[in-house]
């Protein structure tokens, strides 16, 4: 049996969330699905999905698995389109979607120099601190920052995102530094509203695992760049990106802590529906995100 068909039924099941689902869209029969499914499994030694009768999900080794092979045919197509697309010039409508403050300091910075190289495609950008259904509302590309949820979607890391723990001067003068992260539940923290994120807490790493705190302060909201500006009047502890206070930093206006106990840095991702068939339209913009953020001379002259 075809190994790369195996890894495509894998994928394709992952995504749709039945066997049945996955055949309808292939058109073939659910057992073929599952043979090959079945077949996949014992060549690996593992099993991928746990199947009832009603529902079939990913095993831990299969939601490993389903990263890797995402990334696989992601690049494998994108090597069929590079030859076969041979002097096609892109065309289309680029819908792209990316958070709000990241977006407006390093998404919407890079589309008109997009557009100059791809006169015939037209872009949509949508700022947004929600996290966007890309299949269900028809969006091509989503740049995403942080640790990535389970999801049948495929993703390609663009960069590093490292945080930082930061605060004025004035507010450490008056506060205290925090020498351990467990301190912090004595200093004010500027906290993302719970409504507004995914996110698990800060984190830090401590006796070598990362660890997430919840912190608690008598402020919170939902939009960073609020966060931001408080932390920059004062008003607290703030856990924040390097791109966004970089500049800060440097300039003496922040200053940042606990960095002996800083965790691993988490990524900037490029997230799409699917890897097959990709539009060349989509395919250049993430070669373009990924050539750019790739350059550190772009963090150090952008960053913050």
């Amino acid at each position: 049996m075809d190994k790369f068909k195996q890894l495509e039924s894998f994928v394709s099941v992952a995504a749709r969330g039945s066997l049945t689902a996955a055949a309808r869209a292939e058109g073939v029969a659910p057992a073929v699905m599952g043979r090959r499914i079945d077949a996949l499994e014992e060549r690996l030694g593992v099993k991928l999905f746990v199947r009832t009768t009603r529902r079939i999900t990913l095993t831990h080794e299969g939601s490993a698995f389903l990263e890797n092979c995402q990334r696989l045919l992601s690049d494998l197509t994108a090597a069929e389109s590079g030859v076969s697309a041979g002097g096609a010039r892109a065309s289309g409508h680029l819908r792209i979607t990316a958070p709000a403050g990241f977006g407006r300091r390093h998404v919407a910075p890079l589309v008109p120099t997009y557009l100059a190289e791809h006169p015939d495609v037209r872009v949509s950008l949508n700022l947004s601190d929600r996290v966007v259904d890309i299949v269900h509302e028809g969006v091509d590309c989503a740049v995403r920052v942080g640790d990535l949820p389970d999801s049948s979607l495929v993703s390609v890391r663009l960069a590093d995102n490292r945080r930082l723990c930061v605060a004025t001067p004035a507010y450490l003068a008056k506060a205290g530094v925090p020498h351990h992260p467990e301190d912090l539940a004595r200093h004010e923290c500027l906290t993302l509203s719970s409504d507004a994120s995914q996110t698990r807490g800060w984190a830090f790493s401590i006796d070598g695992a990362v660890t997430h705190l919840r912190l608690a302060g008598r402020l919170d909201c939902s939009d960073g760049q609020v966060l931001h500006d408080w932390c920059l009047a004062s008003l607290g502890l703030a856990w924040r990106s390097t791109w966004e206070v970089q500049s800060d930093i440097r300039q003496g206006r922040l200053v940042s802590v606990l960095d002996a106990y800083a965790a691993p840095p988490n990524g900037i991702y490029a997230v799409f529906p699917h890897a097959r068939h990709m539009p060349l339209r989509v395919r250049l913009w993430i070669d373009f995100l990924k050539q750019t953020y790739s350059d550190e001379a772009y963090w150090r002259s952008h960053g913050g």
